[in-house]
């Protein structure tokens, strides 16, 4: 393993860990894209040596256990995806969504301090309120309006300058939980699904994100960045687009309002939340795809044999 890259990556048994295990690995994930190489670099054989901690190696909220963890390791760069993202559950729970999301990002952010890592943490749209007519910059006042957004917030405050904060969205990917499983699901049995028109948001596949984060972990370039599929969209027409590419009439996805929703969800969700990823663009690394050609991919994973 000489001259590779020593990555410490927590949450590796969740949906976007497992996707960067494999893509440290050089593996494409399931409804990943081989051809996707932002920095247009491959990844080369050996080019990373990594330990993935899945969430029963390692409860990050835990700050004693995880300096230990990352001494025993002594990694040059910790990708940090464990993470409370229950969102309704945190408004009753908000003491261990706030120990897991601020606390744990806290104490890898000082561990990185204290043994020379670079870390890289993933936040999320829900820092902001929904309230801005366009699309969010990196420099937009994040003002979250649920515990989950407040909790991620709070991670994000206590990274240093030097620390790489991933603001990504609506995060879905053939392994682990998805909405896009549940409206496949709806579209094979012949149902209907009932989603929001005046949520607004960007999407991110989890494989893509998986990739994009391999140039973070090479450049380590610090500060806040936006990640995610474009353009902006609705969950109405992702629910939509799904069941047509699952052949699905035009009326299988039924558009609603957030006030119709039954029973209402526990969080607030912001109106408008969706993330520019200019920044991402003009510092040279390509854009993520489409959002339709990601979901389509998601869609023939989940549909091809196991």
């Amino acid at each position: 393993m000489s001259g590779s890259v020593r990555v410490l990556v927590t949450g590796a048994g969740g949906q976007v860990g497992l996707d960067v295990m494999d893509v440290l690995a050089g593996v494409v994930p399931p409804g990943g894209d081989g051809a996707f190489e932002p920095d247009g670099r491959p990844v080369g054989d050996n080019e990373f040596d990594v330990l993935g901690l899945t969430h029963d190696d390692l409860d990050v909220g835990d700050a004693v256990a995880t300096r230990r963890a990352v001494a025993v390791c002594q990694p040059d760069v910790i990708v940090h995806l464990a993470a409370y993202t229950a969102v309704d559950r945190a408004e009753s729970d908000a003491e261990t969504c706030f120990r897991v999301n601020g606390g744990g990002t806290a104490a890898l952010s000082e561990a990185a301090r204290e043994f020379g890592a670079h870390l890289v943490t993933v936040s999320t749209d829900y820092v902001f309120d929904g309230e801005k007519a366009g699309a969010y910059v990196e420099d937009d006042v994040p003002s979250p309006i649920n515990v989950y957004g407040a909790s991620k917030l709070a991670g994000e405050l206590a990274c240093r300058p030097e620390d790489t904060v991933v603001r990504t969205s609506w995060v879905m990917g053939v392994r682990g939980r998805s909405v896009v499983k549940v409206i496949a699901q709806r579209a094979r049995s012949g149902e209907t699904v009932r989603f929001v028109t005046d949520q607004t948001g960007t999407v991110t596949l989890a494989a893509d994100l998986a990739r994009a984060l391999v140039c973070v972990v090479r450049e380590r370039p610090g500060g806040v960045w936006h990640v995610a599929n474009p353009p902006a969209t609705t969950w109405f027409d992702v629910a939509a687009f799904v069941g047509a590419t699952l052949g699905r009439p035009e009326g299988f996805a039924v558009p609603i309002l957030t006030e119709d929703l039954s029973p209402p969800p526990a969080a607030r969700r912001p109106r408008r939340s969706d993330l520019s990823t200019l920044k991402w663009a003009s510092h040279g690394w390509g854009a993520l795809p489409d959002w339709h050609d990601g979901v389509r991919r998601l869609v023939h994973a989940l549909e091809a044999p196991a």
